[in-house]
């Protein structure tokens, strides 16, 4: 049974999405950006699941990758940036 051309654009761009996303994570230099690049890569999964009727997965996906690692790496790229004396960041 062939997919419907909705469906087959549909899958398209969130493979383009989720490979892009996936890509900027190692190639993005700074870390808060790759964290949130990792979060639209690991969303995009979760549709892909939704796409293949695996709604568990992606309720899985969501809630422990999204919600659990993602959230961790935020705090911890928080909790190691660098200050300067006043309480900025340090950029460069």
């Amino acid at each position: 049974m062939a997919a419907a051309p909705v469906e087959l654009a549909a899958f398209l761009l969130f493979a383009l999405v989720t490979a892009g996303s996936s890509l900027g994570v190692v190639l993005v230099r700074d870390v808060w950006h790759s964290a949130l690049l990792l979060g639209a890569a690991l969303v995009s999964v979760a549709i892909h699941y939704v796409m293949l009727r695996a709604e568990f997965l992606a309720a899985m996906q969501i809630l422990v990758y999204v919600g659990g690692v993602l959230i961790l790496i935020t705090f911890a790229v928080m909790l190691v940036r660098e200050r300067d004396d006043q309480g900025l960041e340090v950029t460069g």
